[in-house]
């Protein structure tokens, strides 16, 4: 039944034979994946392998990087996110957590509802929910709650990285993309963020780049190994790094390389 409902699930999004350049350097090469709703999805392989290009292709993240190109195709529930979206639209479906925790100046408080009031809601009850609700789901609420007005840069790595994954949910996207979010953490707050990944992923689908095949093991379902710009193989996790088809994944999840 399990593997009914796997297959079953919808797919959020769909990438159909994507190519980037950086000016003449083709950094992904004819990349074909789909993405399902309620899953995380890894994506791993070594430095410059062209994992994160494509995590920011996502919400267009890279529409402002100096000669970006790209060719092909990438839908979210079925629209050409290049043409059916404008990138506010696209970044409140789509919304992302960087490497190193990165809280705006202000308080607790304004770091959750900056989103929101972007988008238009000014009613401070509306406001005090979403908040208290995206802490909550971000698992944090316990500890800042009594200090919401307290500056969010004097929390520690953990706090600020689960406070920017709760700023993320605070307009309600439906994919949630990380980049490496626990590489700057210790092992403590890694743990943390991780359960909460697997907690989320009950209402949203996730994307995460990461370095640490462990935490990949742990969290993913699906696993994507990049190399050189290439998409090598892509499937269950657990037949990525126990019976992986290509020799050059096999090498990468045992440690030969990268």
């Amino acid at each position: 039944m399990e593997n009914l409902t796997q297959e079953n699930k919808n797919i959020r999004i769909n990438i159909e034979d994507l190519n980037v350049y950086y000016g003449q350097k083709k950094a992904l090469n004819a990349i074909n994946m789909e993405i399902k709703e309620n899953e995380i999805t890894a994506f791993i392989g070594p430095s410059g392998c062209g994992k994160s290009t494509l995590l920011k292709c996502l919400n267009r993240m890279n529409d402002l990087v100096p000669d970006f190109n790209m060719s092909g195709k990438i839908t979210l529930d079925g629209e050409d996110i290049n043409k059916k979206y404008n990138i506010n639209d696209l970044r409140k479906k789509v919304g992302m957590v960087f490497q190193k925790p990165n809280p705006f100046e202000m308080s607790i408080y304004d770091n959750i509802a900056f989103g929101p009031r972007v988008t238009g809601i000014k009613n401070k009850d509306e406001l005090d929910k979403i908040v208290e609700e995206s802490l909550k789901a971000a698992s944090i609420w316990n500890d800042v709650k009594d200090n919401l007005k307290k500056s969010a840069l004097a929390l520690s790595g953990g706090q600020q990285q689960r406070l920017c994954i709760a700023r993320a949910i605070a307009v309600k996207p439906e994919v949630l993309l990380m980049d490496e979010p626990t590489s700057a953490l210790d092992p403590i707050s890694t743990e943390a963020i991780e359960r909460l990944c697997e907690e989320l992923k009950e209402k949203y689908t996730i994307v995460i780049v990461t370095h640490n095949m462990q935490q990949a093991k742990r969290i993913a379902d699906k696993t994507a190994f990049f190399y050189i710009g290439e998409l090598v193989e892509f499937g269950e996790t657990h037949d990525i790094f126990k019976n992986p088809k290509e020799k050059a994944t096999h090498r990468y999840v045992k440690g030969k390389f990268g």
